[in-house]
């Protein structure tokens, strides 16, 4: 796992905003490209980084050039908007990501919800003292008074620092907050280490599988409840696009099919190089993944 949490921080540190330029549909056929797409994906958020790897296998099969573009959570809301990205898969509503919808949703378009399933959390070792959030505080001596968390800007963090820490008294904790390849390393060394570690996490994720972790119960509701997972564009990209738009309007994706190519990507190989695996989950998933563009 630890080349894996590597590979994650150099894909963070590596992330630009390069741009690849757009061109419609309807290329001169031949080896020509039918257009460049720039796809964007949040670091560090695996199931984005999945789907758009699914996407870009299928994308550049059907005859487009695809770039994945790495950004996080405000710069990629503020490219969308601008039209610097032309789509993304991980937009988590009707709670995580709220505010930028507030801010960006009258300049994106909200293409797809693909999966209705997903949840923030907060984990601890399946071996903890506690079962619930407010038993934190009383047990945070147990934990080293910390609680790791993801990126500053992410939606997670937000409903931690004005919902989570407020309502079950945690203030007296320190919420290190920094990226989310960070969190994992410090949930690896606890876990290799046996020692107690409270994370901020979110459902669907490979984590789960990985590691012997399990949520703590939420009884103020402080995280929100299942969310959605959507798929949103830049204006004018269904018109530019129209059947890469009508293509992802339909996508729908299950949590089982999600660990899966979550599992082969994150967990079960010690790789970066996705291109092959995804290839290799595709053919796997063959009437599926033809299922997407017919």
């Amino acid at each position: 796992m630890s080349k894996r949490i590597t590979a994650l921080v150099a894909a963070s540190a590596a992330a630009a905003l390069a741009l690849a330029g757009c061109a419609p549909d309807g290329g001169d056929g031949g080896d020509e490209p039918k257009g460049s797409i720039a796809l964007a994906v949040f670091n560090g958020w695996d199931e984005g980084i999945a789907t758009s790897e699914l996407w870009k296998a299928v994308l550049e099969e059907q005859g487009y050039e695809v770039s994945l573009e790495y950004a996080d959570v405000a710069p990629l809301f503020s490219g969308l908007s601008t039209g610097d990205y032309d789509f993304t898969t991980d937009i988590w509503l009707p709670v995580t990501h709220a505010s930028y919808l507030e801010e960006f949703g009258d300049d994106i378009v909200d293409i797809a919800t693909w999966n209705e399933e997903s949840k923030l959390t907060v984990a601890v070792n399946e071996d903890a003292p506690i079962t619930s959030l407010d038993e934190l505080a009383a047990n945070a001596d147990a934990f080293g008074n910390r609680i790791v968390g993801i990126e500053p800007g992410a939606g997670l963090t937000e409903a931690m620092n004005t919902a989570v820490i407020p309502g079950y008294g945690l203030e007296g904790m320190e919420f290190i907050t920094s990226s989310t390849s960070a969190m994992l390393t410090e949930l690896e060394a606890a876990t290799n280490a046996g020692e107690n570690i409270v994370v901020t996490l979110w459902e669907p994720h490979w984590a789960y599988g990985a590691y012997p972790i399990r949520n703590l119960e939420d009884p103020q509701g402080s995280l929100g409840g299942t969310e959605g997972l959507h798929i949103f564009s830049r204006t004018g990209f269904a018109d530019d696009f129209p059947e890469v738009a009508e293509w992802l309007s339909g996508f729908e994706m299950s949590l089982d099919q999600l660990y899966s190519l979550e599992s082969l990507l994150f967990v079960e190989n010690d790789t970066d190089d996705y291109g092959p695996l995804v290839e290799q989950w595709i053919a796997d998933n063959q009437e599926y993944v033809d299922g997407l563009t017919s």
